[in-house]
């Protein structure tokens, strides 16, 4: 009986690459944003409260503050302006809470003062879900056809997943803008001072290795999908 050796594709390092740093960068996140839980903000402010106190400090009164259920499920979102902060940080009194809200405030008034980048991000939204959604099948539908067809078919499926890339490297920008607005205006406001501040600063960082991890393993993947279809778009 003979067998036959497994096929062995060498860009599964790449895959495997992105799935170590988005690991690494998710338990970071979590075991800093949990050692901060456990630290008390010594003005006693929820995380609710620190949102309406850094959201009129910006002169903004027609955000609602909501709980939504959920870890870390905080977002913004700017169609309905509604600020949504979840069960670790809507009513927690710690300065990661403090910290969470504030960043998330920072997004909201990205909005107010119409940040070029986040307008950008917001209109890429669709085109980000379209490309996820359907570069694999085509770029293999590609493959497993032959002539013009294939080449089309390949090329379309690399332009939607670059939507998906672009939408991961716009989103830095936006991230960091506010999570440097939100450690700025709790220290302006007095919200928090010394070590609570560097608490602050410790979680947002950690969150926004997520947003890079995520940014490099798109890019990973894209660089995939070309090492693979590159052979295929030479020989047509």
């Amino acid at each position: 009986m003979m067998f036959y050796p497994m096929y062995f594709d060498p860009t599964y390092f790449l895959v495997l690459i992105g799935v170590v740093l988005s690991l690494l960068a998710s338990g970071r996140v979590k075991s800093t944003f949990s050692r901060y839980s456990q630290v008390r903000n010594s003005r006693g402010l929820t995380g609710a409260q620190a949102a309406e106190q850094v959201l009129h400090t910006a002169g903004i009164y027609d955000v609602r503050i909501e709980h939504v259920r959920g870890n870390l499920t905080d977002h913004y979102d700017p169609r309905s302006k509604v600020l949504r902060l979840s069960d670790s940080v809507y009513g927690q009194t710690s300065v990661a809470a403090v910290g969470v809200a504030a960043h998330e405030c920072g997004h909201a008034i990205q909005h107010a003062k119409g940040y070029g980048p986040l307008k950008l991000r917001s209109t890429l939204v669709p085109v980000a879900n379209f490309g996820s959604k359907l570069a694999w099948p085509l770029i293999i539908f590609g493959l497993f056809i032959s002539g013009e067809s294939s080449r089309i078919l390949i090329n379309a499926g690399i332009i939607a997943f670059l939507g998906a890339v672009l939408f991961q490297l716009i989103t830095l920008p936006v991230e960091f803008n506010a999570s440097n607005r939100a450690i700025r205006m709790i220290a302006d406001s007095g919200m928090m001072y010394g070590e609570e501040i560097k608490g602050a600063k410790k979680v947002l960082g950690a969150a926004a290795l997520t947003y890079v991890a995520s940014a490099a393993t798109a890019i990973l993947q894209l660089l995939r999908i070309l090492i693979l279809t590159g052979g295929r778009r030479r020989n047509d």
